[in-house]
C-alpha cells in the first residue's frame, strides 16, 4: 500500500498574513492544515466579504415583500456557500499563482509554493469544495442556479486577471459581489435594476477594499510585473478611493430608491439609506486612518471594511421588516 507523503514541518507555521492565533493553527488537525489554509480558513475577511452582499441582495429583496421562512435558509446557506466557493477560488488562485506566490514575502509561505501540498492534491480539493457548495446551491430556484453556474466563468479567469490589465480589481468585484445577484434572485425569482444597482456598488466597494490589499505587495508586484490598481494609480490612489468610496454609497442609495416598496411603508428606505450613510462614514473614517505606504496599516484597514458592510446589511435587513 503506497504511504501518504509526509507533511513538511513548515506545515505547522503560520501562513505569514495571517490572523495570529487563529484557529487553523491551535487546534486544526495537524495534516488538514495547509489544506485549510488554501481555502484561507485562518484568514476569515475573504469569507466576510464574499457573505455580506448576498445579505445585502437577500435584505434589499425582501424590502418589497417582506421576509418568508424560506428566507432563513438562505441566510444561512448563502454563508455556508461563501466559505466553501471562497474556499474554492482560493485553491484555485493559489494554483494558478503558485509561481507568482513564490517570489512574494507575504505568499511563499501559502501551502502551494511552500511544497505543503501538490497542485494535484490542490485541484483535488478544490473540486470536493465546489461540489459540496454545487449541493447548496441546486436547493435554490432555477433562477439562483442559473447565476450560480455563471459565476464560475469569473471565479476562473480572476486569477489571470492581475496578468492582462491593470485593472485586476474589477474582475474580483464582479466575482466577490455576485452574491448579492444570486440572493435576490433566491427570494424573489428575477432580478430587476434595483439589484444590478446594488451588484454596481459592491463593485465599486471590492474597488476601494482592494486597492488598499494590493497597496501591501506593490514593491514586489513591479519586480515581477504583476499589475493592479495600486501601481496604476500611485499617489493618486487617495483620490481614486475617495471616488470608489462615492460611487459605492451613490449606487447602494440608488438601489433602496429604485427598490419598489409598498404604500405607507416607507420607513424601511429612510433606516436603509441611514445605513447607507453610516457605511459610507466607517468608509471615510477608515480612510482618514489609512497609510497607503504602511503594509501594517493597508492589512488593518482592509479587514476592517468588514464592519462596514456589515452596517449596511444590518439596516437593510431591519429595514426589511418594517
Amino acid at each position: 500500500m503506497t504511504q501518504s507523503p509526509q507533511i513538511p514541518e513548515a506545515a505547522t507555521d503560520s501562513v505569514a498574513d495571517a490572523y495570529s492565533g487563529n484557529w487553523v493553527d491551535r487546534i486544526a488537525p495537524r495534516r488538514t492544515r495547509p489544506y485549510l489554509r488554501l481555502s484561507r480558513a485562518d484568514r476569515p475577511i475573504g469569507t466576510w466579504l464574499l457573505y455580506i452582499p448576498c445579505l445585502w441582495g437577500l435584505a434589499l429583496a425582501a424590502m418589497t415583500d417582506g421576509y418568508r421562512p424560506w428566507d432563513l435558509w438562505l441566510a444561512l446557506s448563502c454563508g455556508a456557500g461563501a466559505f466553501l466557493m471562497r474556499g474554492a477560488g482560493c485553491t484555485w488562485n493559489d494554483i494558478t499563482d503558485r509561481k507568482i506566490d513564490a517570489e512574494v514575502a507575504r505568499t511563499r509561505s501559502r501551502p502551494i509554493p511552500s511544497g505543503q501540498v501538490t497542485v494535484r492534491r490542490a485541484l483535488i480539493w478544490m473540486v470536493v469544495q465546489a461540489l459540496v457548495a454545487a449541493v447548496i446551491l441546486f436547493s435554490y430556484n432555477w433562477v439562483s442556479v442559473g447565476l450560480g453556474i455563471g459565476s464560475l466563468a469569473l471565479v476562473a479567469i480572476y486569477p489571470f486577471a492581475k496578468r492582462f490589465t491593470w485593472w485586476p480589481q474589477v474582475f474580483l468585484g464582479l466575482a466577490f459581489n455576485w452574491g448579492a445577484l444570486l440572493a435576490f434572485a433566491a427570494h424573489s425569482g428575477h432580478v430587476t435594476l434595483s439589484a444590478l444597482l446594488l451588484y454596481l456598488s459592491g463593485i465599486a466597494w471590492t474597488l476601494f477594499y482592494d486597492t488598499i490589499y494590493a497597496h501591501q505587495d506593490k514593491e514586489d508586484d513591479a519586480m515581477i510585473g504583476v499589475k493592479s490598481t495600486a501601481r496604476l494609480f500611485g499617489a493618486a490612489s487617495r483620490l481614486w478611493l475617495q471616488a470608489f468610496l462615492m460611487l459605492t454609497v451613490g449606487l447602494m442609495a440608488a438601489a433602496v430608491i429604485t427598490t419598489p416598496i409598498p404604500p405607507g411603508q416607507m420607513w424601511g428606505p429612510i433606516l436603509a439609506l441611514g445605513g447607507i450613510w453610516a457605511f459610507g462614514w466607517h468608509m471615510l473614517l477608515a480612510l482618514r486612518r489609512l497609510d497607503l505606504d504602511d503594509p501594517i496599516s493597508c492589512l488593518v484597514i482592509f479587514r476592517g471594511t468588514r464592519n462596514g458592510g456589515l452596517i449596511a446589511a444590518l439596516f437593510l435587513a431591519i429595514a426589511a421588516w418594517l
